[in-house]
């Protein structure tokens, strides 16, 4: 798959995060550092959704468990040896597009 409009730039304000569609996958698109991150909106523990979850600079926290992930790497807090997918995004504009592969 090719880069995909996920969001416009204004839909997400600095320091938070949202569940956006891209395609038929749901992904976690996060405003942290000055950047968009993308990461699978599925959490590794019980499948809750990253993308409602909290952010707190670059770690998002799932709103089921509180299982933290780095919306960089994908990693878990805990466990930094399994971890959700992360995403390529590109900023064209004022628009957000992610290639989810």
């Amino acid at each position: 798959m090719a880069f995909v409009r996920a969001a416009g730039v204004e839909e997400i304000p600095a320091g938070e995060i949202r569940e956006v569609k891209v395609g038929e996958k749901a992904v976690a698109l996060a405003h942290a550092n000055g950047k968009f991150f993308a990461i699978s909106n599925v959490c590794l523990h019980r499948g809750g959704p990253l993308g409602e979850g909290m952010l707190a600079g670059t770690v998002v926290t799932c709103p089921w468990h509180g299982w933290e992930f780095d919306v960089i790497t994908g990693q878990a807090c805990l466990n930094p040896g399994v971890g959700v997918e992360t995403y390529p995004t590109e900023i064209r504009g004022d628009e957000v597009f992610v290639d989810v592969g």
